[in-house]
């Protein structure tokens, strides 16, 4: 029986995936024919206007709120952004990378689970680095500072160089944390509006922040806002 009812009307996730595909896709979509006739500059300017308005915003559901109604369009300059970067030649890691990537809709929802605070567990092949483009832009726009956690400093490094040309083409800051740095690099690199990392390093950073500092100053984190 049980089967029977999964088969007729789709299991939680296959009925969660379809609510994304039919509300947000379609919006993400009619917006991203609109910013396409936006110069480069325009597209730019999107950013520091979101980041005027919601940077003063303190409290948390208000934000929240905000970043809900305004997610199609910043998916959509997201998405333009990237399409603009096809064709063009990415510096990571010493090695040109010839870009070739525009968000498709199993990429959006993905973004969209991200961003509500969900896993999204995607096949090989999908385009998992790229998704996280959409909810790191949408909630760096706050000014309180995203972290995307990766396994080791290479990836840390490599994606924030890779994807960084897209936070950087809109108008984002990306920072990227290794293991060598000095405590005043590091402090640098947590202020900026995007930051890479490993788990061991944003981890033993919070310790020393919590336990060696004697003071505001001292600490290189600024506050935990958002982490993928």
């Amino acid at each position: 029986m049980i089967g029977l009812i999964k088969r007729i009307f789709g299991t939680k996730n296959e009925r969660e995936v379809g609510k994304i595909r039919s509300s947000l896709v379609p919006v993400v979509d009619a917006f991203t024919e609109k910013v396409k006739a936006l110069s480069d500059d325009e597209l730019c300017a999107k950013t520091k206007a979101w980041q005027e308005e919601l940077k003063p915003i303190e409290d948390d559901e208000q934000l929240a709120y905000r970043l809900e109604e305004i997610k199609p369009e910043a998916f959509a300059v997201v998405k333009e952004a990237a399409r603009r970067l096809c064709g063009k030649t990415i510096t990571v890691r010493g090695q040109e990378i010839l870009w070739d990537m525009v968000h498709f809709d199993v990429q959006l929802i993905g973004g969209d689970a991200l961003h509500r605070r969900n896993i999204a567990e995607m096949a090989t092949g999908e385009g998992k680095t790229l998704v996280a483009t959409l909810p790191v832009y949408l909630n760096a726009l706050t000014g309180r500072g995203v972290h995307v956690v990766t396994v080791n400093d290479y990836l840390a490094a490599r994606d924030s160089e890779w994807m960084g040309a897209v936070y950087t083409r809109l108008g984002l800051t990306v920072g990227c944390i290794q293991h060598d740095q000095s405590p005043s690099v590091r402090r640098e690199q947590y202020y900026c509006d995007v930051t890479y990392g490993t788990n061991s390093e944003f981890g033993f950073d919070y310790l020393r922040d919590n336990g060696m500092a004697q003071s505001a100053e001292e600490q290189g984190q600024r506050g935990h806002y958002f982490a993928i």
